[in-house]
């Protein structure tokens, strides 16, 4: 074997390890809560836990509290993304295709609350709210959460049509399609997989947002908010590393379907 393989190989196995060490870095605290959710100890963190139980998933489940926050989750989630699917849309198709003055920095803002700290735009947010003179109701935390979920749904609709082929549009118009008869049959299919991604993308931002819901929401409670609220009652913390499984579980699925997605989109 030659010099120039065996340093390519050495290379490999150390960029493999490297990768290896930041994912166990990355997900160990995650593990953590996992464990200590079945912990036999209210307010014991000590390692390796004393016991294991599953009485916790029963006392969180017959909870009030917890029921309301995570319907409340929920639904802003469910139609922020629909928001997000519709704005995000409209926007990639006007912009992709459109050449105008100020398009690149139309662009720029549609992006930007996501780029900005999420301390910026909730602060941006209740702000603009105040001015307003809304009450902070469930509206607000979907106008908080629709700000950046539109971002999620405008990058991959916009991907997409750049890979896609645009003599499909100009051959269905020279047929005598009408605009929304091109949409539904052509240009609707070849996104229809970058819309499922970005929404699904979009539902599991919101779902487990919490520093901009902290600015929108006034008094209401979102599942982030109730766990962060636990998090003051140390005789609580195995209930509340309980409901931070749902909320792993809830955004992990959406997010590695959206990934799939993806990918089978792009190498089709």
């Amino acid at each position: 074997m030659r010099s120039e393989d065996r340093f390519i190989n050495r290379a490999g196995i150390g960029l493999r390890a490297a990768s290896t060490a930041v994912l166990i870095f990355l997900h160990f605290p995650i593990l953590l809560i996992f464990l200590y959710a079945f912990n036999t100890e209210e307010a014991a963190y000590t390692f390796p836990p004393p016991g294991l139980t599953s009485d916790w998933f029963g006392v969180l489940l017959n909870r009030n509290d917890f029921w309301s926050a995570l319907g409340l989750s929920l639904l802003v989630a469910l139609v922020s993304t629909m928001i997000a699917i519709v704005l995000g849309t409209l926007a990639a198709l006007a912009i992709y295709r459109s050449k105008f003055f100020g398009r690149d920095a139309i662009s720029l803002m549609i992006i930007l609350p996501i780029a900005l700290p999420g301390i910026v735009t909730g602060i941006a947010l209740r702000s603009a709210l105040n001015l307003s003179g809304l009450n902070f109701s469930f509206w607000t935390i979907v106008i908080g959460h629709a700000t950046f979920c539109v971002v999620t749904v405008y990058n991959n609709v916009v991907a997409r049509l750049r890979r896609t082929n645009y003599s499909q549009v100009e051959a269905s118009m020279d047929l005598g399609a009408s605009i929304w008869q091109t949409f539904r049959y052509v240009i609707l299919p070849n996104i229809a997989t970058a819309l499922l991604a970005g929404g699904m993308l979009s539902f599991a931002l919101s779902f487990d947002e919490v520093i901009v819901t902290t600015f929108t929401a006034g008094q209401q409670q979102t599942l982030p908010i109730w766990i962060f609220s636990q998090l003051q009652r140390p005789r609580d913390r195995p209930v509340t590393n309980v409901a931070a499984l749902f909320v792993v579980a809830t955004t992990l699925i959406p997010i590695l379907l959206a990934y799939r997605f993806t990918r089978e989109s792009s190498e089709t």
